[in-house]
């Protein structure tokens, strides 16, 4: 078995109110039911500069400020398991996902220094039990939440570093909508509005999956954007693209032109800011009779009717299970996203940089952009 360093690097957050500093803390140590992993590559939010500074409006339902050792998703190798493990093993490489769930009942869940849940439940497993998350060295984490990963494949014959694999942690989130309904390769999908960190990300993961896509939104600076890169890593993706007017006659006729028979299916993640556009009840208007949606935002406006009258499917559906996430390991592992340094730009920080990776991470929101803390590869100032 592996030794374990007395002690080790973390990012803290303090309250909310002291904003993050890096700590000298104990290494954590395993339990039944936990592994603890060394962390090679650990992703960043956007939105993770805001929480730092108390901002947290992800987290509206939390009764007290996040403490502790921040974190999100990550890559990272098992460094020591607890007795009930049954597959895992040292050294192994790993995904480390950040949506933790109570075992008794999975209606419990929260996202590690993120989201508390919205049972009082969830945030007590979040505040008493799993409270640290993956900014240090090393994290304690439940062995249900360590995806093991084929190093061979991926590394090696695939050519991703372990800063690139962090960025799954971002594609989970679309993938698990459109899996939620049943998106089938040849399929037209419609994604709106398609600009937005997740929903960009969304186009990517459902030509990868082999559908043809059509990406709603209302600049057309950030469409073509879209059009690039997708076609950098996917030169025969099926995407078109259509302009969100407002008009929602005029937005339904767009999207009908493009698919006279009716699109299949609908990946809605509208932010709360765009809550009461048309965009979304036109992309219903334009599928066809027994069309799927996933909603994944924050949209008022479907148009209860249309959905009655055409059979339509509505899933909401709220972050990812493990199945989700070992599903989406099969199509990576599988090859359906570009190799190497095609697939993603990941910009990689040391711990001490928090504020300079906060900011970088505010700004890759894109496609194939991501930012992660890598805190024993990388040298301290």
């Amino acid at each position: 078995m592996q030794v374990l360093p007395p002690t080790q690097r973390a990012l803290v957050i303090d309250g909310g109110s002291a904003g993050c500093f890096v700590k000298s803390l104990s290494t954590p140590s395993v339990t039944h039911g936990s592994a603890v992993i060394r962390i090679e590559a650990a992703s960043i939010l956007p939105s993770y500069g805001a929480l730092c500074r108390g901002i947290s409006s992800a987290d509206s339902s939390a009764s007290a400020p996040i403490s502790g050792v921040a974190g999100f998703s990550a890559i990272g190798r098992i460094a020591a398991l607890g007795p009930d493990s049954a597959r895992l093993c040292i050294g192994q490489l790993v995904y480390v996902d950040s949506v933790v769930r109570a075992r008794d009942d999975p209606d419990c869940m929260f996202i590690s220094t993120h989201f508390g849940g919205m049972s009082e439940g969830s945030r007590r497993l979040k505040r008493e039990v799993w409270s640290n998350g993956t900014f240090a060295e090393y994290a304690n984490m439940p062995l249900e939440n360590c995806i093991p990963l084929d190093e061979t494949r991926l590394l090696k014959e695939l050519a991703y570093s372990a800063e690139d694999l962090g960025y799954m942690a971002y594609q989970l989130v679309p993938y698990a909508g459109l899996l939620d309904i049943e998106l089938r390769p040849g399929e037209t999908l419609i994604v709106c509005p398609a600009t937005g960190f997740y929903s960009s990300i969304g186009v990517q993961v459902a030509i990868a999956m082999g559908a043809r896509v059509i990406a709603m939104a209302r600049d057309e600076e950030k469409l073509q954007n879209i059009r690039r890169e997708v076609l950098r890593t996917s030169q025969h993706a099926a995407l078109q693209l259509i302009k969100i007017t407002g008009d929602e006659t005029a937005d339904t006729a767009a999207l009908r032109a493009l698919v006279p028979g009716g699109a299949d299916a609908v990946l809605d993640m509208t932010p709360s800011s765009a809550s009461t556009s048309t965009h979304t009840k036109s992309a219903i208007k334009a599928l066809r009779r027994g069309g799927r949606v996933s909603l994944m935002g924050s949209t008022r406006n479907i148009g209860a009717d249309v959905i009655m009258l055409n059979d339509i499917m509505l899933k909401g559906k709220m972050m990812y299970e493990r199945k989700t996430i070992l599903q989406f390991v099969k199509l990576l592992e599988g090859g359906c996203f570009p190799r190497g340094p095609a697939y993603v730009t990941a910009k990689a920080f040391a711990l001490e940089d928090w504020t300079k990776a906060f900011s970088a991470a505010a700004e890759l929101k894109g496609i194939g952009e991501c930012a992660v803390f890598m805190p024993r590869d990388l040298p301290q100032n």
